[in-house]
């Protein structure tokens, strides 16, 4: 990895790199938040309880994610990728930005997998529904419009993800 100017926003390629790393992680954050489901309701397919599932998961996210930002400004990959979210001022986020920053991230991964599922409507095609998996992706949308490669969520509310100082190793 390449020492970045501090002040600068990561490159696509970094976020997009810890966009998958933290996908692997939030696989254990939804497994252990669906058993902790299922052992409280006793259900015995995922298919019980659906919207109430789909709410206790999407808090569980939320609540992983706004902990570890409110922690230093990271999660895991963004440490292992030297990423950090501040404020306009170089700060921590305070915890209310920071919840709003997790709501207002799902309306364009929300659009991309409305975008996926009318194509699989309009062609009679279900394995278009395979490409679910690219929604998550239309969150970097925003950001090749934005002068400073930000994504629509930070932007509104003046928050950024920046290159954060490398770890010295022991």
């Amino acid at each position: 990895m390449t020492d970045a100017p501090l002040d600068q926003t990561p490159n696509r390629l970094r976020r997009f790199a810890c966009m998958m790393y933290e996908a692997v992680l939030l696989f254990g954050v939804v497994f252990l938040a669906g058993y902790l489901m299922d052992t409280l309701t006793q259900s015995k397919n995922a298919l019980d309880l659906r919207p109430a599932r789909q709410a206790w998961l999407f808090v569980a996210i939320g609540a992983y994610f706004v902990l570890c930002w409110r922690r230093r400004g990271q999660t895991l990959p963004m440490k292992t990728w030297n990423i950090r979210l501040v404020d306009r001022d170089g700060n921590t986020p305070s915890t209310p930005r920071l919840i709003l920053r997790y709501i207002l991230a799902w309306p364009l991964v929300l659009a991309g997998a409305g975008l996926v599922w009318a194509a699989a409507s309009a062609t009679g095609w279900p394995s278009m529904d395979m490409f679910i998996v690219a929604a998550p992706f239309t969150i970097f949308v925003w950001s090749w419009f934005d002068p400073d490669g930000q994504f629509l969520h930070d932007r509104i509310l003046g928050t950024r993800l920046r290159n954060a100082p490398q770890r010295k190793k022991a």
